[in-house]
């Protein structure tokens, strides 16, 4: 799924509580702590070569994948969520489930040929091969379905107000 996507999800199923518009960050979070700091590495380490679009998978270096499996893990991410409930904050694991549910969408739409979703990782190396997002069916119901949630929450709000 693509970072905007993500973070549209992370708001509309987790950022009408307290702490809500943090639900953006930690829906986007995950691509954006491998492929973002890839990203401004290449704009700044690499402009004069720098290409917008999908690199070959071996021109990644291994810390962007080391980052893609730490970020893209339920394990890492539900322990993480965890231990804010525990020691931090009652009210912020809240939104902090953008992170789990971006994971979730990533395994079924990552194909195992690019960037399968490591989703037990470090305890298991197992992944799915999953329907890619860039498929158009793919695309065209995230939006529709994105496009109800948020209909649906200013119904919610609507009626609230």
């Amino acid at each position: 799924m693509d970072t905007i996507s993500h973070a549209f999800w992370g708001k509309g199923l987790f950022g009408y509580r307290k702490h809500g518009s943090y639900s953006i960050l930690f829906g986007a979070y995950p691509d954006l702590s491998s492929f973002g700091l890839y990203f401004l590495y290449n704009l700044i380490f690499n402009s004069s070569n720098f290409k917008f679009g999908k690199p070959p998978i071996e021109t990644i270096p291994e810390w962007v994948i080391s980052f893609y499996n730490f970020s893209h893990s339920l394990v890492i991410s539900i322990t993480i969520i965890s231990l804010v409930y525990i020691f931090f904050s009652k009210d912020f694991w809240f939104p902090m489930l953008a992170w789990p549910f971006h994971i979730v969408l990533d395994f079924f739409t990552h194909s195992i040929e690019y960037f399968p979703t490591p989703i037990f990782w470090p305890i298991s190396d197992y992944k799915f091969n999953g329907i890619p997002w860039s498929n158009s069916y793919i695309l065209f119901f995230n939006f529709l379905f994105l496009l109800f949630l948020f209909f649906y929450r200013k119904k919610q709000f609507l009626l609230r107000h």
